[in-house]
């Protein structure tokens, strides 16, 4: 399974941007997909996490104005970034977790420039 996330670019402080993910194959058994983000010079954090269910978690940091969603029929899991700040300038990621297995192999990322 591939991962490719896409629809990062340059936004305005405040701005929004849709980014996508789409897992190319079928993954069994997967509890929980995820957005991570690496800014430069810092380490991979997660921003937002959405399981099975439909419960979704965030990073304190983008609580209120960023929305993950999914449509399990397109194997595809959507970010919605609202009110951008400079601080959310990173390369975003998406990956998921099946019990027992762990995450899976991270996939190309998309890079997210906040810039007046």
């Amino acid at each position: 399974v591939q991962l490719q996330a896409f629809g990062g670019g340059l936004v305005q402080p405040g701005g929004s941007l849709r980014l996508s993910c789409v897992a190319s194959g079928s993954i069994s058994g997967v509890n929980a997909m995820y957005w991570y983000r690496q800014a430069p010079g810092k380490q991979r954090e997660l921003v937002a996490t959405i399981t099975t269910n439909g419960t979704t978690n965030y990073v304190g940091s983008v609580k209120g104005r960023f929305t993950i969603s999914r449509d399990s029929t397109k194997n595809t899991v959507y970010l919605q970034m609202n009110s951008v700040k400079l601080e959310d300038t990173a390369v975003y990621y998406c990956n998921y977790h099946v019990p027992g297995y762990g995450l899976g192999d991270w996939g190309t990322g998309t890079l997210v420039t906040v810039s007046s």
